[in-house]
């Protein structure tokens, strides 16, 4: 069996109804995994499970908002015997910090940061006593790098990483790996906003050097590979997929 196999693995792919989420859950099946798609998105979630069934793959959904503890917890819990778990979600208020209001912020923190942790801690209390097992999360090039106006997302990208790498240190004696994955421009529904302005979608596609956005199916791969056994020693760690957006500084080519 190939190390990218997942092949008889349960896989949760919280966010699983659309974007990113929607490409993860859809790939794992296709390697074999018996997927566990959760989000907020009922309708959503019954089509990608079709989705998935008609391409001769397994799948069950279940309604899940990561902003409650209780539900993370009751989700997770009822997965059955889970090998895997990749969490999505994120949400962007693009407003410079003096314009900023305390409604806003804690919209942004109480999905990206406080629904993101309540995903680590059941996922790491679960595949803890399993003594197996990988959780991806989804930070960001705004981890690194950021821009007028996106100063609160960027923040809870970073801390996303952080989260990643204390679990990771904590659940290491377990054997289970925790990573995440930054990306950066994808064309999902959270960036359709930008995607309708020309101008603003072509200068994010120059800004890295592929000088393209990415699709979401181009952050199945190295999703899946985190999850697989080609992994077995990565932990606590980003992978960038963001086509060498953090590596280019500047366009200029001296003659």
């Amino acid at each position: 069996m190939s190390i990218f196999s997942l092949k008889g693995r349960v896989v949760a792919v919280v966010g699983a109804a659309s974007g990113i989420g929607e490409a993860v859950a859809r790939g794992a099946a296709l390697e074999g995994a018996y997927v566990v798609a959760l989000d907020v998105d009922e309708s959503g979630l019954e089509t990608v499970c079709g989705k998935i069934r008609e391409a001769g793959g397994t799948a069950e959904w279940k309604l899940l908002d990561i902003r409650n503890r209780a539900e993370v917890e009751a989700a997770l819990g009822g997965a059955g015997d889970l090998d895997g778990v990749v969490s999505t979600p994120g949400i962007n208020v693009r407003k410079r910090v003096l314009d900023y209001t305390d409604a806003e912020l804690d919209r942004v923190i109480d999905v990206n940061l406080k629904g993101n942790f309540h995903v680590l801690q059941a996922a790491g209390r679960i595949l803890s006593a399993r003594k197996k097992g990988s959780i991806v999360l989804f930070s960001s090039i705004r981890s690194l790098v950021v821009e007028p106006g996106q100063s609160v997302y960027a923040a809870t990208k970073a801390g996303v990483v952080q989260m990643v790498r204390g679990l990771a240190s904590e659940l290491g004696p377990s054997s289970v790996r925790v990573n995440a994955v930054a990306p950066g421009v994808v064309e999902t529904p959270l960036t359709a906003p930008i995607q309708s302005k020309p101008e603003w979608y072509r200068a994010y596609a120059e800004k890295n050097a592929l000088k393209r956005w990415a699709s979401a199916e181009e952050m199945v791969g190295p999703t899946l590979f985190l999850l697989s056994d080609a992994a077995s020693y990565v932990t606590g760690t980003v992978l960038f997929v963001d086509g060498g957006w953090t590596a280019v500084d500047g366009r200029f080519d001296p003659p």
